[in-house]
């Protein structure tokens, strides 16, 4: 693993935030996955520490998936108990190990950034809408990503259930709320603040938040928190307690056709997940980086299998979790690995401390991260883009809230690909040089249309050019350049050529593009 001082500390500043958010999903998922609650824990440091180490992503934070709870629900049900299950993960990490050498990750250069941004946008709408009650202290929607089971297993309307919360709101969490989201905004508005780097606003709004519910409590008044809407993690009295709460697996159920049948089941969502998490991870990315999808789908198999073997829940990459990554500034994998450390170390040494956080300060936090998700700009953005990406993008964004990510997301896919085989009748790419050689002009001619499906071979070409060399782009032929490629052009100009000393020339690119004449570029 590379180390970069230049991010230490805002990772791990980071890797805190992402922990006081992760603790409580971990908890939930584990709860609504009807597994023991240490299960989603020993998720999520592995995860953390183990996928985060492992994993070529910078950004992306691993751990129980959300996604997968209404399968393991069902699989503990119809197997009969949480050892067999264990099995099935296991089974499912040698699949996505397996998947990883065969190089199965990159089915995600054939996402549309469309879809992606349309994911992004239903995520950030969902955690707003999942995190209102909470915000007002009625807590029966456990902290989820992208759908709703209750603790019993059965289906929870989200509109109802946010219309029983206001029959029961909590006026102390109320208040909780209020002056935690004052403090968040306060850290992106206010200059002085935001130059504060070392001390975040999530950070500051959950300890905030936390002595708010001390001084109601040791003071009597009627606003205090109860237990039930605070964190609750597990407390063990002595090491036996503790050693107690990890499982294995039963060996003797695989014989079991059903293991198997979950097993691959977990494998191929958990790997759609993954991939379609790195793929939006990848996208705000600040410094434009790419991950290695197949790397990624290798550590989330190894993470699975040791899950597995002590354990925990199945795991995958969580945009819920990379995203206020992003946004709480972190850069390297440092932060996801911090994370993982601060899980492991909570459970072990201030347990009692961590149940005094409310959830409501939690709420706050990830209201803030929904709506950067979802803002007003984003929609604009896309709107600004053309019909032929808003159309897709919106689709998207109501397919997932309606459904699920993964319903969603394929949803969101047809639409896009009825768009761009309805413009782009012709599909081509063509490139001179096969082996490229230090100071060697590869030649890249564009073809009449060029869809998003030509992302991955000019995607591979760029990236594996040498230092010192020339790129040659040519446009000239070219009527329709898709968005998804265009901007994988811009961002390989502004940081990936100057980075290498590659000089690049395009030729015939059309002003409506908006290619910028910078430094290392030549405009023909």
């Amino acid at each position: 693993m590379k180390f970069n001082s230049q991010y230490f500390k805002t990772d791990i500043l980071a890797g805190l935030v992402v922990f006081l958010i992760a603790l409580p999903l971990c908890l939930g998922i584990a709860l609504a996955s009807g597994a023991p609650l240490f299960s989603g824990i020993i998720s999520g440091v592995i995860g953390g520490i183990v996928v985060g180490f492992l994993s070529n992503s910078n950004l992306s934070v691993s751990g129980p998936a959300a996604g997968l709870t209404a399968i393991i629900l069902a699989a503990i049900i119809g197997l009969g108990s949480f050892e067999a299950l264990l099995v099935s993960i296991i089974i499912a990490g040698f699949i996505q190990l397996a998947l990883g050498y065969a190089k199965a990750g990159t089915i995600s250069n054939y996402f549309p950034s469309n879809v992606i941004e349309g994911m992004l946008a239903a995520i950030g709408i969902i955690i707003i809408l999942t995190q209102l009650p909470h915000a007002i202290g009625y807590d029966v929607i456990h902290e989820r990503e992208f759908f709703f089971i209750d603790k019993n297993g059965s289906s929870s309307h989200l509109i109802s259930d946010i219309k029983d919360a206001v029959n029961f709101a909590h006026i102390g969490a109320i208040m909780v709320t209020v002056v935690s989201m004052a403090i968040l905004i306060s850290f992106n508005k206010i200059g002085f603040l935001q130059k504060l780097k070392l001390l975040p606003g999530a950070l500051v709004a959950v300890v905030v938040g936390t002595l708010m519910n001390e001084f109601f409590i040791r003071t009597g008044s009627p606003f205090d928190i109860s237990q039930e809407h605070l964190v609750n993690l597990p407390i063990p009295a002595t090491l036996d307690d503790f050693l107690g709460q990890f499982a294995t697996p039963d060996i003797s159920a695989i014989g079991n056709l059903d293991v198997w049948i979950i097993g691959i089941t977990i494998a191929v969502v958990a790997s759609i997940e993954t991939l379609l998490c790195i793929e939006a991870a990848d996208q705000i990315d600040p410094l434009k980086r790419f991950t290695n999808t197949n790397t990624e789908l290798k550590a989330q198999g190894i993470g699975n299998i040791l899950s597995g073997l002590i354990g925990g829940l199945p795991m995958t990459s969580v945009i819920v979790r990379s995203s206020a990554n992003v946004k709480s500034g972190g850069r390297t994998k440092v932060a996801a690995i911090t994370h993982g450390v601060f899980l492991a170390g909570a459970v072990l040494a201030i347990p009692f401390i961590l149940n005094k956080i409310p959830l409501a300060s939690l709420a706050a936090v990830l209201i803030m991260v929904g709506y950067k998700l979802a803002s007003p700009t984003v929609f604009k953005h896309m709107w600004d883009n053309g019909k032929f990406q808003f159309i897709p993008f919106l689709v998207t964004v109501v397919a997932v809230v309606a459904t699920d990510l993964l319903k969603g997301v394929g949803i969101g896919l047809v639409v896009s690909v009825f768009f761009i085989l309805k413009g782009n009748l012709k599909l081509a790419y063509f490139f001179k040089n096969e082996d490229h050689v230090e100071g060697q002009t590869v030649y890249i001619e564009l073809a009449q249309e060029v869809s998003f499906l030509n992302k991955a071979a000019i995607k591979q070409t760029i990236i594996h050019l040498p230092e010192n060399s020339k790129i040659v782009i040519d446009a000239s032929k070219t009527v329709y350049i898709d968005f998804d490629v265009l901007q994988l052009i811009k961002d390989f100009i502004a940081i990936g050529a100057k980075d290498k000393n590659i000089t690049v020339t395009l030729i015939g690119f059309r002003d409506a593009y908006k290619i910028e004449n910078q430094t290392h570029v030549l405009s023909v």
